[in-house]
């Protein structure tokens, strides 16, 4: 089959060849991009009077067929053509005659391709920052119900301070928040055209670049037109923010897994986000969030790629650069995929409060609310905290926990401490009194959640 730019080429690849260097099998995701860059082109064409608009109409008609088609997945796409663009254009011709070849006039493929990743992830950087708003908000609904349930707090995996499980789990909102405040940054850098920088160095025809922008609905025009041919940091920086996301959907996917367990039975996974056991009928597996956790790593691999692609390539355009869109891709459908599993995960789990409620009373997280008690009766905190530690061997020693030691066990090690102890090692008085800014206070975390509200 001849291709569309072999005029000066006296042999053909062979199918092999060609299946290599195709990108047709994943660059189709693009086709409704690919066809409206083609429509903006064409109409800016016959405004300028490159074109007669007659031949401009016909094209118009043609394209608007072309999508239609491809809204119902109806095209059928040729490796022989390469990629989108060839088969498009191919097919534009097939179906109006040789005017469908005039659609190419002033650019190359090497803006179109471009243009059609910039419209690409322009509408799913809008897609994934709509989904972090709709996680958070799941967030903070669980948050506002679980206030006053006091959670073990960790350092190390080891009980550290009771904590409010809603100031736990609002972490997540905050690193969500700052993964959306990328996202919506990184918009700058997307919402900008480089439809009709040509293959690198411009045209000769009166383009109208700016128009053609508009129509697409970009922001900005690329102000060179090497830079608009060979530039990928937005891709770059997307796949970057998606990694980081990621980080952070894998963290809190490890907690969901290990607060699942009977060990820990924090939580129970609704069905619909659970699997069981071919073969071990109690089992109920936290499948979802491992898988998330596990396709983190694929993401980070997708970043990697791209950066390893760039750093060799001279300007401006190379064959090389057909290798950042199948990352691009997967990392979209990843994190799409990713985000919707998340949020229903969290808002349909259930809290075991009850055994949260044992799991304080059976530890030493409050042992820091002893130090801080003897150092406001003025002893030094390095004291105090030598003090609480000896306290927490007698303990170890006794097989019991502090609040099950008696006054005179305590006064052993400090007459600085008093009946009023007792009260304050309490989990809920150990976690209310922490209103520091930004602390576990039932009344920082009410703050704090009136906060998340008004930014979301």
């Amino acid at each position: 089959m001849t291709k569309l730019w072999g005029g000066r080429f006296q042999k053909s690849a062979e199918a092999w060849v060609d299946e290599f260097g195709a990108s047709i099998g994943f660059d189709q995701q693009l086709v409704i991009e690919d066809i409206a860059g083609s429509i903006a082109h064409v109409t800016m064409l016959g405004e300028t009077g490159i074109l007669p608009q007659a031949d401009v109409t016909q094209i118009l008609q043609g394209l608007a067929q072309l999508k239609e088609k491809a809204l119902k997945h109806e095209l059928k796409f040729q490796v022989a053509q390469e990629d989108i663009h060839l088969n498009l254009e191919k097919m534009l011709i097939d179906l109006i005659g040789p005017v469908g070849g005039k659609l190419h006039t002033g650019r190359s493929r090497n803006d179109q391709v471009a243009t059609d990743m910039h419209l690409y992830l322009k509408a799913r950087v809008s897609e994934i920052i709509t989904l972090l708003t709709t996680f958070q908000q799941t967030i903070l609904q669980q948050a506002e119900e679980n206030i006053d349930t006091i959670a073990p707090g960790y350092t190390h995996l080891q009980r550290a301070q009771p904590i409010s499980f809603a100031h736990h789990i609002m972490t997540y909102f905050w690193m969500l928040a700052r993964d959306k405040a990328r996202f919506m940054e990184s918009m700058k850098r997307i919402d900008i055209s480089p439809l009709g920088a040509g293959a690198m160095a411009g045209t000769t025809f009166p383009i109208d670049r700016q128009r053609s922008a508009d129509l697409l609905g970009f922001s900005e025009v690329y102000a060179n037109s090497m830079d608009a041919v060979s530039d990928r940091d937005f891709i770059v920086e997307f796949l970057n923010n998606s990694a980081l996301l990621m980080t952070h959907l894998s963290r809190f996917a490890e907690e969901i897994i290990m607060w699942s367990t009977d060990e820990f039975a924090f939580i129970e996974l609704d069905d619909a986000f659970s699997t069981g056991s071919s073969i071990m009928p109690q089992k109920k597996n936290p499948d979802m969030a491992e898988l998330i956790r596990g396709k983190t790593g694929r993401i980070y691999g997708n970043l990697i790629g791209l950066l390893t692609v760039l750093k060799g390539t001279p300007l401006t355009y190379n064959k090389d650069m057909q290798e950042d869109k199948e990352g691009m891709f997967d990392t979209v459908h990843t994190v799409v995929g990713a985000l919707k599993i998340f949020e229903g995960m969290v808002r349909t789990m259930t809290v075991n409060k009850s055994r949260l409620q044992e799991a304080v009373h059976s530890d030493f997280s409050n042992a820091t609310e002893l130090a801080d008690y003897l150092a406001t009766k003025g002893m030094p905190f390095r004291e105090a905290h030598e003090v609480t530690g000896k306290l927490v061997f007698t303990c170890i020693q006794k097989g019991c926990y502090l609040l099950d030691l008696t006054l005179d066990d305590m006064q052993k090690e400090s007459a600085l401490i008093e009946a009023d102890v007792f009260d304050l090692l309490a989990p809920t008085a150990a976690v209310s009194r922490r209103n520091s800014y930004g602390g576990t206070g039932f009344e920082q975390v009410k703050e704090q959640i009136q906060l998340a509200k008004q930014q979301i």
